[in-house]
């Protein structure tokens, strides 16, 4: 009976080894396909960043006549937040569904989305206060993604600190962005906090807090419009 016990037991701690084998390994793949899919995200980031319509600084003073700086900034950003806030209320509200099997899409979606969006503002942001990022569309879009990823203005003075953005350290960065941006969100998958409210308010208040840090950054190398005159053609 002894003999029988003990086999039962080495049987049973041998099944608690195999599962906890299966567990981790089970584990290690989820967290794979987490991290792919947040490069995946990531990836689709930087590759829409280009084609992203980023209004110059004669457009932004033509649509808006009459305001000073300040007052241009306010509205690029109102309406920056008023557009990521409707992107959390859509997918809050998708959220409420009985059952949402398509919430790791939609959350991608959003974090696609709300990128979009907030690129879009830096990048006018940088028109506004004269500091436009030098050469082609291309090498501005991913000199303004390392400005979003790092929530600062970028320093056209010091040419090392755009080149750095071009390269590997802006794409690692940019996507411990997207994975942070992808936690923030997480908790409005929960039952007892998702809602088209919640959603809407998360995204505005984050949006205007990076435009905080951005404009101030940017107002301490701001050139007065009437000197760059360069950047209005």
């Amino acid at each position: 009976m002894e003999a029988e016990h003990d086999d039962m037991n080495e049987t049973g701690r041998g099944r608690m080894a195999s599962l906890a084998t299966a567990v981790g390994r089970g584990a290690r793949r989820g967290g794979e396909r987490a991290r792919a899919g947040v490069y995946a995200v990531a990836d689709r980031i930087i590759a829409n960043a280009p084609r992203i319509a980023v209004r110059d600084l004669a457009t932004l003073r033509k649509q808006f006549p009459g305001l000073g700086p300040e007052e241009l900034a306010d509205k690029l950003v109102a309406g920056a937040a008023g557009g990521t806030a409707t992107v959390g209320a859509g997918v809050g509200a998708a959220a409420m569904l009985p059952a949402p099997p398509a919430m790791p899409t939609e959350l991608a979606a959003e974090i696609v989305g709300v990128a979009s969006i907030e690129f879009k503002l830096i990048a006018e942001l940088h028109e506004v206060y004269g500091v436009r990022a030098p050469g082609s569309t291309r090498q501005r879009a991913v000199a303004y993604l390392g400005a979003w990823a790092e929530e600062r203005g970028i320093d056209v003075a010091q040419p090392a600190t755009v080149n750095a953005a071009l390269g590997v350290q802006m794409k690692r960065e940019l996507r411990q962005q997207v994975l942070r941006r992808g936690f923030r969100n997480m908790p409005s998958l929960a039952p007892f906090m998702i809602g088209a409210a919640v959603g809407a308010a998360m995204n505005r208040r984050d949006t205007k807090k990076l435009a905080r840090k951005v404009r101030k950054d940017l107002r301490a190398k701001q050139i007065p419009w009437d000197l760059p005159v360069a950047l209005e053609k």
